[in-house]
């Protein structure tokens, strides 16, 4: 599960701003940011990139609260 868009409205950062820097539609990022699906390992890399957080910041255990 993603933090997506926990980490994108903690560093005040909008789905489109996203979408252009990594270079996917908008709907990827919000469908991302909804849990309806994820990104690929490697967009996951370049999210993180971008977002200066470490991939592992960006997922979240199913069962941690």
């Amino acid at each position: 599960m993603l933090r997506l868009k926990e980490i994108l409205d903690q560093k005040q950062l909008t789905q489109v701003w996203l979408s252009d820097a990594i270079g996917v539609s908008v709907v990827s990022v919000n469908n991302w940011c909804q849990q309806k699906n994820e990104p690929s390992l490697k967009t996951l890399s370049i999210i993180a990139k971008v977002l200066n957080v470490r991939i592992a910041e960006l997922i979240k255990e199913e069962n941690s609260k």
